[in-house]
């Protein structure tokens, strides 16, 4: 068991290095990266169409990178912004990785991109433990999900810089309680700020676009309770294991498992829910 949790470990270690170049790469050239996470059928797409568009109509130059294991579905929907967009399939990986974006952009990206929003594979496990080079992480969660969302899922939300409500064109159909909803982030990601959207109706379009150029241009963005403690947790684990901190393997049977994020201070923060 402790050398499969030290294979873990290196591999999100190997990550977090990784993350950390890219971070600096793209800040050097003025772009922002926007991890976007969330459970299948979420709305995440039909959202981040409507900010895309926003964007080129306010002239923000902006990109998109969405990944799936399969089809090209979202990039084609995406493409409909006329921002240049491009699609990852991951072939049954359940997340992106930093090594995998990194590459992806090579060639692609256009030198004056301002946003680079990354649509994350649908789910709300995997990419949780995995730094992509983000400036912010927003995780989404539409009210057909259930107000328990934020308890089943407490790293997805607990490490969120922002949260977003999506298709509440259709609450009071489904009866979603949006008190409920804000109780439980607040209990697993203390201040982090909710909003709510509707990509159908246009409510709350241009929320995400607004609070990602306020972090692009270096606004301080929500640091979470949970990263804090993490990064402290690390801290005293990589002591007194001589600097190979251990924790619980990965494994996709389970809730969450351990990785590194931003912790929205520039640190990087363990993540061993």
């Amino acid at each position: 068991m402790c050398r499969v949790v030290d294979l873990q470990q290196a591999v999100l270690a190997k990550n977090d290095t990784t993350a950390h170049r890219l971070r600096t790469e793209l800040a050097a050239r003025g772009t922002a990266v926007v991890n976007l996470l969330s459970s299948p059928g979420s709305g995440k797409t039909a959202l981040l169409e409507r900010e895309l568009v926003l964007a080129r109509e306010t002239g923000v130059p902006v990109a998109a990178l969405t990944a799936d294991l399969a089809t090209e579905n979202d990039a084609m929907r995406l493409a409909r912004s006329g921002a240049p967009v491009k699609q990852v399939l991951t072939d049954g990986l359940c997340h992106l990785e930093a090594r995998m974006l990194g590459g992806h952009l090579d060639g692609w990206l256009p030198e004056d991109t301002r946003l680079l929003f990354v649509e994350n594979v649908g789910n709300l496990v995997c990419p949780a433990s995995y730094d992509l080079g983000e400036t912010l992480r927003v995780v989404l969660a539409s009210v057909t999900e259930g107000e328990d969302k934020p308890l089943k899922y407490p790293t997805a939300f607990g490490l969120a810089h922002l949260v977003l409500v999506t298709k509440t064109d259709i609450a009071e159909a489904v009866q979603f309680d949006e008190g409920a909803f804000r109780a439980h982030v607040e209990q697993v990601n203390p201040g982090v700020e909710v909003v709510l959207t509707s990509a159908r109706r246009g409510d709350g379009i241009g929320a995400l676009l607004d609070r990602s150029l306020e972090a692009a241009n270096g606004a301080p963005v929500h640091r979470p309770v949970m990263a804090r403690q993490h990064h402290s947790a690390h801290a005293h684990a990589h002591a007194e294991h001589g600097g190979a901190p251990h924790g619980r393997p990965h494994t996709h049977a389970d809730s969450d498992g351990p990785g590194t994020v931003p912790d929205g201070s520039g640190t990087m923060a363990q993540n061993r829910a």
